[in-house]
């Protein structure tokens, strides 16, 4: 997957926004003013992004796939850094696109995430 396919898989989730709160080097994507992603390239030229990730889940793909790692600067137990280096399948990284904003839009306001539930339905808020 490169920059332009990942950027825009990241924005078709519903109502997802980018920012660039930390300088024009690192895209973030938000749900509701809430961080589900970010996505970058690397000084060695690989893009990378940041995902939430069920702490259980995360280990195990760190232990599955040597372009998953610990989520730089944030918490590891919950977020992991994933390198599009070709060590992780393309289906597999937009699975943990989505699983990411899943978990960012279960952690919403009830008010926030039935308004997102009811408009887009729950199938496609948490595919």
């Amino acid at each position: 997957m490169d920059y332009q396919s990942a950027r825009n898989y990241l924005l078709s989730r519903p109502e997802a926004v980018e920012d660039f709160p930390f300088g024009p080097k690192v895209a973030v994507f938000k749900i509701k003013a809430k961080m589900f992603a970010t996505l970058t390239v690397g000084k060695d030229g690989v893009v990378r992004s940041n995902l939430k990730c069920d702490p259980d889940e995360a280990q195990a793909l760190r232990d599955i796939f040597a372009g998953v790692l610990p989520g730089y600067h944030m918490d590891k137990k919950h977020w992991n850094t994933v390198l599009f280096d070709g060590s992780v399948p393309d289906g597999e990284i937009e699975r943990m696109m989505d699983k990411s904003y899943g978990l960012v839009v279960r952690g919403l306001r009830k008010a926030e995430r039935q308004t997102l539930e009811l408009a887009y339905g729950t199938d496609t808020i948490y595919r």
